[in-house]
């Protein structure tokens, strides 16, 4: 009868409106938690069927569902392992600091507050582990393979243990168009030759001692930190000394110290190549002249190894007492900036960065995140390693994911197959390091939702009294 509907109706709002106060309790428990996405509940109607003109009240009943999709605001923090992303995605992150497989879980989040662990794992604040593509030795990143199993927890410290020799060597920098031509260099550009000229074998720059008096000074000077097979630290030096031709500047590359190689003939004590660096007119490098690395399509100097037998002609090995193998090293100088340019303008002679392969790099000195995801550690030293790149997770449909401990979500059917991208690209968002996305709760819109329930629930109760009063009633008139 329609009193026993009303009172199902009634239990059916108390029980939706307490549904709807555990929602609102969490959310404004959450609402300082690093990417917490708000949950909705939604009221939904129910319909019994009615008979003899009398209506039979069918109740509410409701579901609740997280809104992954809404994007939380911003804020800057002072820990550059902080992440946040703008647009579609989610960190792929995994229970233990291992790759996924065997006890270690994938799981989905957008609480991007990262810091390394004892180990030196990224980690977040409810201790999930942050997945990438690790770099190989030579610091390059595949990510091609979109394999949820080519990840693994990027590690920030592991790459300071490691030994490996130094194959690349990039550098990004500016020599001075406006340098002056030094009498030296002019008087190696006359014919004939004029007294105290440049000479890159009997008056050279390796050779340059200010107190003796010997050699040549150059114009600007870069020093490159290598490694050798064993992990031991050297220093090259490139020197650069302008031409009296134009867009050409005599170049020399040196052991400091000189004792670190053995020189062949051809060369003077500690040099390992000489030569030309030529720029175009436009300022950058013109390979096709440049002959201080060797042949334009592959810019590379070679030293041999320790226990090699003895350099020949404009060869050079590395020390005996060093006990090292023979490395080739590729020179990146005549790429984009930031991937390895060496230019030629009207401003001071600067080097902006060296970015070499290898170890030691010396101590881990700064953590830098790009856009991209891609992890850069920077040692004392200063050179720079790539490390890993981030993986970005998206899903065609992220609110069907289903929630888990830690403000992390699992896969789901609901959610649909996810596809692993780079930040930035597919679809993907970009990142932003020293940032987080904070709670998506609205304090103002979950404390009016709290008097509505609150409310409600009050009413349903009445309707639950109401309809007892009147059974009660009809009971009495009954009897």
């Amino acid at each position: 009868m329609s009193i026993n509907s009303a009172l199902t109706a009634g239990a059916s709002g108390l029980q939706a409106e307490s549904s709807a106060l555990a929602a609102i309790s969490n959310d404004i428990a959450n609402v300082n938690t690093v990417g917490y996405k708000g949950t909705e509940v939604d009221f939904q109607a129910l319909v019994t069927a009615s008979s003899g003109g009398a209506y039979s009240a069918g109740g509410v009943t409701t579901t609740t569902q997280q809104l992954v999709t809404k994007q939380g605001s911003t804020t800057q923090t002072s820990s550059p392992t902080d992440l946040a992303i703008t647009g579609q995605g989610m960190f792929v992150v995994s229970t233990q600091p291992t790759p996924v497989g065997g006890n270690a879980q994938a799981e989905f989040t957008r609480a991007g507050s990262f810091t390394p662990d004892a180990n030196g794992f990224l980690k977040n604040t409810a201790g999930l582990y942050l997945l990438g593509w690790p770099a190989n030795s030579q610091g390059q990143v595949n990510t091609s393979n979109t394999s949820i199993n080519s990840l693994a927890p990027i590690n920030i410290t592991a790459v300071a243990g490691q030994v490996s020799a130094t194959t690349a060597v990039s550098v990004d920098g500016n020599i001075n168009a406006s340098q002056a031509v030094t009498p030296q260099a002019a008087a190696a550009g006359t014919t004939p030759v004029g007294a105290g000229a440049y000479n890159a074998l009997t008056n050279s720059m390796t050779a340059y001692d200010p107190t003796a008096g010997a050699g040549v000074q150059p114009d600007f000077t870069i020093p490159i930190p290598v490694s050798d097979s064993l992990g031991g630290s050297h220093t090259l030096q490139l020197d650069l000394l302008k031409s009296s031709t134009p867009n050409q500047w005599y170049a020399e590359i040196q052991a400091v110290p000189a004792s670190d190689v053995v020189s062949g003939s051809g060369l003077a004590p500690g040099q390992i190549a000489t030569g030309i660096v030529a720029f175009n007119s436009d300022g950058s490098l013109d390979m096709s002249k440049t002959t201080i690395f060797g042949t334009p399509a592959n810019p590379t100097f070679s030293i041999g190894a320790s226990n090699a037998a003895a350099p020949g002609a404009t060869g050079v090995n590395w020390a005996a007492n060093l006990g090292v193998a023979a490395q080739q090293i590729t020179v990146g100088i005549g790429g984009t900036t930031g991937s390895g340019a060496l230019t030629q303008a009207v401003s001071p002679s600067v080097v902006s960065s060296i970015n070499t392969n290898g170890t030691p790099f010396g101590s881990l000195s700064a953590i830098s995140i790009g856009q991209n995801g891609m992890v850069t550690a920077t040692f004392n030293n200063g050179t720079t390693r790539q490390i890993a790149q981030v993986a970005l997770a998206t899903f065609p449909n992220v609110d069907g994911l289903t929630a888990a401990n830690g403000d992390a979500y699992l896969a789901s059917q609901d959610a649909g197959e996810f596809s692993l991208k780079t930040a930035g690209t597919g679809g993907a968002g970009t990142l932003a390091s020293s940032t987080l996305e904070t709670s998506t709760v609205d304090l103002s819109s979950e404390f009016t939702n709290l008097i509505i329930a609150q409310q409600a629930y009050d009413a349903s109760s009445k309707v639950i009294t109401t309809a007892d009063q009147m059974t009660q009633a009809l009971l009495q008139v009954i009897q």
